[in-house]
């Protein structure tokens, strides 16, 4: 019998309505859970506008920056393994910090990224990359 891993269709993951510090932790545990499941998946990340001014430091039960950098880290090694891509989409004005991190790739996430404005485009090279 040919036993084959059933390959997934990108997971979708849309934090665009959220505040950053909370989109932001919502990916990190949706991508821990990916991992956690040992097999082979792309992602297409929907992310939030920037805010417009200075935002509140993070409620109590929002993880804290050094938090999210902790789990990120913690993740990294699932994702080198079993993710075969994040794709990004991203509105066009977002800071100079956040297009850094999503364009380090490997060196931050440990699996190909790309960015986008086009929630099409992402899906399609995240199921190019799921299916390679």
């Amino acid at each position: 019998m040919d036993v084959r891993r059933v390959v997934q269709e990108p997971r979708e993951i849309d934090a665009s309505g959220l505040p950053m510090e909370h989109a932001q932790a919502v990916i990190l545990d949706e991508l821990r859970a990916l991992t956690e499941r040992e097999e082979p998946f792309a992602a297409v990340l929907r992310m939030p506008a920037p805010p417009e001014g200075r935002t509140p430091s993070a409620s109590g039960d929002v993880p804290s920056a050094a938090d999210r950098v902790r789990t990120l880290k913690s993740i990294r090694p699932g994702l080198a393994e079993f993710c075969r891509g994040l794709a990004f989409v991203a509105p066009g004005d977002i800071p100079a910090e956040r297009a850094a991190a999503i364009h380090s790739g490997e060196q931050l996430w440990g699996c190909p990224t790309t960015a986008t404005q086009d929630v099409t485009a992402a899906h399609a090279w995240a199921e190019a990359r799921i299916r390679a």
